[in-house]
């Protein structure tokens, strides 16, 4: 075979596969083209199948309209990768094009995004954390000035009210005849948590108003040294708070359990406006309502919030976004705590006679228990509830003429 043969042989061989290349290429267009194409609309019924499936697909019933169907939404969690290396170059061009233009910068500093830190705190890496900003426009604006007059207006009311009804006084002779009211371990109960509820009351007021009205009477340097005795001692008195308010749950809960005669007493106000005696047992419903919602939730939420704030709570994580949490809750049942409280410590004092004397010596007169508690005096003479609980040494000396309810 010349040279000549094996080059045309050659010519058609390519030929050939040109050829078989375009017509698989034109095969494969033809079926995509089939493939995107769009469906025939559907034609008359062919028969019964066809009609009731129709007809089901059609049914309200079990195939209901979806109105947002047709929307496709983000994933959250499709985040696309960030080019660390473009978004410096952005920042070396912008700063060429428009100098002193930091706004990237901030952002990235403001994103609360954890960047890497050689300190070993766990929040080290987060410079600016943008919640902290929240909490403290709602501490020195929401708690601070509500709290503040909340503070101011109730002792004014206290007032008010002081002077228009003054001491209640007791309405019949004394007898001479003397009942246990509180043992000796109900009042030392009752005073330890008493007087460190003052002492975190006033520093706690202190450190949340103390800034608007004694930072300017005492100067920097004075405030600065007495907020910082307080804080301590606050912190310090905080944890005898809250053992006090355990035990003092423990004492006090049998007689403060709720009961029908309570109701009687919550609708005639005790008494206290129409001047009407109204019975009830050795605790009202007032004093019942103190030992629930300010000794026993308040007292609960402010050790709790209490000891995060100390960071004494073990196998915890302080978190920036934790500590303002309990501080809020912490503020909030503080104001509120302190305002009934104040409505507490009056009634125990100056608005009612004999009040003080009860839980500072232990003992009231028959008179006093027949006026104010005349259900639990029934018990007594009753024999229900002895007249002596305790053997108290220095109550005999303190009441000579203790004598049994019986006794004329």
């Amino acid at each position: 075979m010349t040279p000549s043969h094996n080059r045309c042989r050659a010519a058609g061989w390519r030929g050939w596969r040109s050829w078989l290349t375009a017509g698989a290429l034109a095969l494969a267009a033809a079926g995509n083209a089939v493939a995107q194409a769009p469906a025939p609309a559907p034609g008359p019924s062919t028969g019964p199948a066809t009609e009731s499936a129709s007809a089901e697909a059609n049914n309200p019933a079990t195939h209901p309209a979806q109105p947002l169907a047709g929307i496709a939404s983000q994933n959250i969690f499709d985040i696309p990768p960030r080019d660390i290396a473009a978004e410096a170059r952005s920042q070396q061009q912008r700063s060429v094009t428009q100098p002193g233009n930091n706004a990237p910068m901030w952002r990235e500093v403001n994103s609360d995004e954890r960047h890497y830190s050689s300190l070993p705190d766990k929040e080290a890496g987060v410079l600016i954390q943008r919640s902290g900003q929240s909490w403290r426009l709602f501490r020195n604006g929401v708690i601070t000035v509500w709290g503040g007059w909340l503070l101011l207006i109730v002792p004014v009311a206290i007032l008010g009210f002081f002077l228009w009804r003054g001491t209640i006084p007791l309405r019949t002779p004394r007898t001479g005849r003397m009942i246990e009211r509180f043992t000796p371990l109900e009042r030392i109960v009752h005073w330890t948590m008493a007087i460190s509820f003052v002492v975190l009351a006033v520093s706690g007021i202190v450190m949340l108003l103390g800034k608007h009205f004694l930072l300017p009477l005492m100067g920097h340097m004075l405030f600065g040294w007495l907020s910082y005795i307080l804080k301590n001692l606050h912190n310090v008195v905080g944890p005898i708070f809250t053992l006090s308010v355990i035990v003092a749950f423990v004492v006090f809960l049998r007689d403060n359990l709720p009961s029908r005669d309570d109701v009687r007493w919550v609708t005639s106000l005790g008494g206290l406006a129409s001047g009407k005696h109204v019975p009830s047992g050795r605790f009202n419903a007032g004093e019942k309502m103190w030992f629930w919602v300010g000794v026993f939730v308040f007292g609960l939420v402010l050790s709790v919030s209490g000891w995060v704030l100390d960071m004494i709570v073990p196998g915890m994580d302080y978190y920036r976004a934790t500590m303002q949490i309990a501080n809020v809750i912490h503020g909030i049942s503080a104001v509120l705590m302190i305002a009934m409280a104040c409505g507490h410590i009056y009634m125990g004092t100056i608005g009612m006679e004999g009040a003080y004397r009860a839980m500072r010596d232990g003992w009231v007169d028959e008179a006093w228990a027949k006026e104010h508690h005349e259900l639990w005096y029934d018990d007594i003479k009753s024999g229900k509830i002895p007249a002596q609980r305790s053997a108290s040494p220095d109550a005999g000396a303190a009441r000579p003429a203790r004598q049994s309810p019986g006794e004329a």
